[in-house]
């Protein structure tokens, strides 16, 4: 019995016991013969606040293009889910599939069984099978939800599909003043793999740290000797499931001031947005306030990063709030803004150069504490070691799925530096669960007060977090591009 196995056997057991435990423990079923039994559950634990159905469907991206894949509640993103900081709630997810499902609410601190992975021994929701979960939603801002199994080579599993949806956590206290709320969902369909590394260079500093570069050369022997692994390309871009012309535009006023939440729910790629003629004030990056708010012309976002930002509307015309690539954002990357009273075609106009940094929000006069503990995390990979794809290590050891090892044990309430030493060629979007850390170190520059759940860390430099290790249980830490984590980029954490 493997543990996905054992995970199931024990969802049904808690089922057949009756269990429905309030921090979340599952009611399940394993297959259509135990339907039976989950209704009579559902129906004496009562009605759930909010629910999310698994299953294949269309989604219309214009006209002439029509998507199946797996989605929630049928469609894409998923619905947004209004939760209050601190009031427990109640979910049901039920999933139509023929494949065990893990529902991960992510940037949220909830305990290792309802975070939703399997590392973390989360019970997932069974095949055609159903599961109920309750916890106390924080904290406030925005965060999302996304399926969290492993794919591989099969392109229409995990974060290739369309399961993602937003989370807004309402603070308990009134976050800054705004005319309206747009939540915007950023996602590319239909994937296919090349062999071709088309990263966009968009990040400080534009220099190399040559001992990682050294380490790079050294650590693959085949580099150069064999084709380059697999990487991941789209034909089609949405934003909130439209290709650009043919969703509902975003209506607005002039001198209106509109409060964007937006989130980069794709499986691989780094997105950026640019509205001709404006500017974004950025209030929060991954749903936590930033220490010093900033006016920019771009917005960069990795893939899992969340930016909240409003805009002052005082630019009149038809515009297109989309990609600064070219090729993505006609291809679909993009969402029409449309003043009132104005009409015409769609505007494009490239912005100015800008380079984003997240030092830019940072507190200049914040001196992080001292760790108790560094933990040196070195990254490399190894070209096409894994039947065409990139293998992916941390300290040289690619993780084991199946075994799911715990990595490192971590004490309670002891406060750890995250050394990410990247020592490799891409660009990796690093995500810890269960957790919030705080950006101290960026390539040799020390900063303070930018909490994040995902940090983007550039080829051939070394970035430092901090983090309280204040949740018992496992926490995984992993890149959040679907094909890095897949083929080993990942590690499990173990506090208590």
């Amino acid at each position: 019995m493997d543990r996905r196995d054992f995970l199931k056997t024990a969802s049904l057991s808690a089922l057949a016991a009756g269990v429905l435990g309030g921090n979340g423990a599952p009611a399940a079923t394993s297959g259509r013969q135990q339907s039976a039994a989950a209704a009579s559950a559902i129906k004496a634990a009562g009605k759930a606040d909010y629910s999310l159905h698994i299953a294949t469907g269309v989604v219309e991206l214009s006209p002439t293009r029509l998507v199946s894949t797996r989605l929630y509640n049928g469609d894409f993103p998923g619905p947004l889910l209004r939760f209050h900081e601190g009031k427990p709630v109640t979910v049901d997810i039920f999933n139509d599939t023929a494949h065990d499902e893990q529902v991960h609410w992510h940037g949220q601190f909830l305990p290792d069984r309802v975070d939703g992975a399997d590392e973390e021994r989360t019970p997932p929701v069974p095949a055609h099978g159903h599961k109920r979960e309750i916890f106390v939603p924080r904290p406030a801002g925005l965060r999302f939800y996304h399926t969290h199994v492993r794919a591989g080579a099969d392109l229409a599993l995990g974060l290739y599909s369309g399961q993602a949806g937003p989370v807004y956590i309402e603070p308990k206290h009134f976050p800054g003043a705004y005319d309206r709320e747009v939540f915007l969902t950023l996602k590319e369909f239909q994937p296919y793999l090349n062999r071709l590394d088309d990263d966009t260079p968009f990040m400080e500093p534009s220099g190399m740290e040559i001992p990682l570069v050294t380490i790079a050369a050294r650590s693959d022997p085949h580099a150069g000797a064999v084709p380059p692994g697999y990487e991941l390309a789209y034909e089609s871009f949405a934003i909130n499931g439209k290709s650009l012309g043919f969703g509902e535009p975003i209506r607005v006023k002039h001198g209106e001031r509109v409060m964007l939440h937006i989130l980069n729910a794709s499986a691989t790629e780094n997105r950026s947005l640019a509205l001709p003629g404006h500017t974004f004030r950025v209030l929060a990056l991954d749903g936590n306030p930033v220490p010093h708010p900033v006016e920019v012309p771009v917005l960069w976002l990795g893939a899992a990063e969340r930016v909240s930002a409003s805009v002052q509307m005082d630019h009149p015309g038809v515009w297109v709030l989309g990609d600064l690539n070219d090729g993505d954002r006609t291809g679909g990357m993009g969402i029409v803004i449309e003043y009132a009273g104005t009409s015409g075609k769609p505007q494009w106009q490239a912005p100015p150069a800008f380079k984003w940094d997240y030092r830019l929000f940072a507190d200049p006069q914040r001196k992080p504490q001292a760790p108790d503990e560094v933990i040196d995390l070195l990254i490399n990979a190894r070209q096409s070691a894994a039947h065409g794809f990139d293998r992916y290590y941390i300290n040289g050891v690619p993780y084991d799925w199946k075994t799911m090892p715990v990595t490192r044990k971590l004490k309670l309430g002891k406060r750890y530096r995250l050394r990410f030493r990247n020592a490799s060629d891409d660009i990796h979007p690093l995500h810890l669960h269960r957790h919030t850390f705080e950006l101290v170190n960026l390539h040799g520059h020390p900063t303070g007060g930018v909490m994040k759940d995902v940090v983007l860390v550039p080829p051939f430099q070394t970035t430092e977090v901090d983090f309280t290790a204040d949740m018992p249980g496992l926490t995984l830490f992993h890149c959040h591009m679907q094909v890095h984590m897949d083929f080993g980029f990942m590690a499990l954490f173990e506090t208590a």
